[in-house]
């Protein structure tokens, strides 16, 4: 018997709308991608040792974390245990990447100044444009998987 071949996008659909569950990884990704584009028009250089690493915008984290909101939401529905638990853990998440690891990188910087024998790094929190901007860009690219893995 004769299959016709899949094509790419067609596998990617098909795997999107099985496992839901990938599109945050997606999200994820693809925003450490726009982070690097965006800090690489700003410096003229593209930066690939700030891939996966914490600071910057988007917020990877945030950005992430919205879409298992979102997620998780459509799959459990909006009134589940599972969702009031995914909101309390990403307004943890976008919480602690405003204040505690922004605070952090601030006195990494002064700790950086004041001494010369180690570098620490100061690229750990967000700013709330920062968060903000994860947390938009999550949204947008997860409505649009939903969208196209339906």
């Amino acid at each position: 018997m004769y299959h016709s071949p899949v094509s790419l996008s067609e596998f990617n659909v098909e795997l999107l709308s099985k496992y839901l569950f990938l599109i945050p990884v997606v999200v994820a990704l693809l925003c450490e991608m726009t982070k690097l584009t965006i800090e690489a028009r700003k410096s003229g250089d593209v930066p690939f040792e700030h891939f996966l690493t914490a600071g910057g915008f988007p917020s990877t984290h945030s950005a992430f974390v919205m879409s298992l909101v979102i997620v998780v939401g459509k799959m459990m529905g909006l009134d589940s245990v599972e969702f009031a638990i995914t909101i309390v853990f990403a307004a943890i998440v976008w919480y602690d990447a405003m204040s505690s690891r922004r605070e952090i990188g601030l006195q990494a910087e002064v700790l950086n100044r004041l001494q010369r024998r180690k570098r620490f790094q100061t690229r750990l929190g967000h700013s709330l444009k920062e968060v903000l901007g994860g947390i938009l860009f999550g949204a947008v690219v997860t409505m649009a998987g939903i969208w196209v893995s339906v």
